[in-house]
């Protein structure tokens, strides 16, 4: 027996509460943009028409699916709130509703300070420093991003003519225990960014079979011996233009 209980995977593919069983399937759109962006939903439901499809619930209130049109298309919306297991928890629940196919947006600090602020990253893979994903993959080091919706991703920023990095990223589920020597190791192993979900997201889209890429924007300093917040929540303009383009990359997967 392990001795941790993270690392006794079970691949028994149906648990005791599906998702598939606890909330109905509806008439939804197959494509949607997963933000973390609260501000640019909040202007999105200001300026657009929007719809509430669905609403998922938790102890902290209601979560809604939104739909918009976009280019004479149909896009869910969905804030998944912060943190793996409330992301994955909704990600399930709108998985189960009809989605399957996925853009996520967010930002990240940066392991290398020469990202600069707003420049985009585009996660090729994400070190497992998170409890989550443990539940939906074997235990591993690294789950890897569907590699269609990086080339999907990219596409678009090349189109746009936005620049961007790719690489791995440290999923952590403990933001105030970054400590220096644990930044100093990620590192050494090649992760340019830290953030909270990306390892888990990848995990449960392979395991439910849907596509789903990541697009993050660089914010907080974290590479150095002192934290640098950088203003990085205050990227109003960077912020609206990475969700358009997670917009425009849902649409072509």
């Amino acid at each position: 027996m392990n001795s941790a209980p993270l690392l006794e995977f079970d691949p028994t593919p149906e648990a005791l509460i599906e998702p598939s069983k606890l909330v109905k399937p509806l008439d939804v759109p197959e494509r949607c943009v997963i933000t973390f962006f609260q501000d640019v939903l909040n202007r999105l439901r200001r300026r657009f028409k929007t719809r509430v499809i669905a609403k998922q619930q938790s102890e902290i209130g209601d979560h809604p699916l939104y739909e918009i049109k976009y280019k004479r298309q149909r896009l869910a919306v969905l804030h998944p709130g912060i943190g793996a297991p409330l992301a994955v928890g909704l990600l399930e629940e709108v998985i189960a509703r009809g989605c399957r196919k996925f853009i996520v947006c967010g930002g990240c600090g940066v392991l290398n300070r020469e990202i600069a602020v707003g420049h985009l990253i585009v996660p090729t893979s994400a070190v497992r420093d998170e409890g989550t994903s443990y539940h939906y993959l074997p235990a591993s080091r690294e789950v890897s991003a569907n590699a269609h919706a990086v080339q999907v991703i990219e596409d678009v920023l090349k189109r746009n003519n936005v620049a961007y990095v790719t690489g791995k990223t440290w999923t952590t589920d403990a933001i105030y225990r970054e400590t220096p020597n644990k930044i100093k190791h990620r590192q050494t192993e090649g992760c340019i960014c830290v953030e909270m979900e990306a390892s888990a997201l990848f995990a449960v889209a392979q395991f439910r079979n849907v596509t789903l890429g990541q697009i993050l924007y660089g914010g907080d300093d974290v590479s150095g011996l002192e934290w640098d917040h950088r203003g990085w929540n205050k990227q109003r303009a960077v912020r609206e233009e990475l969700f358009w383009l997670a917009a425009e990359a849902a649409l072509q997967l």
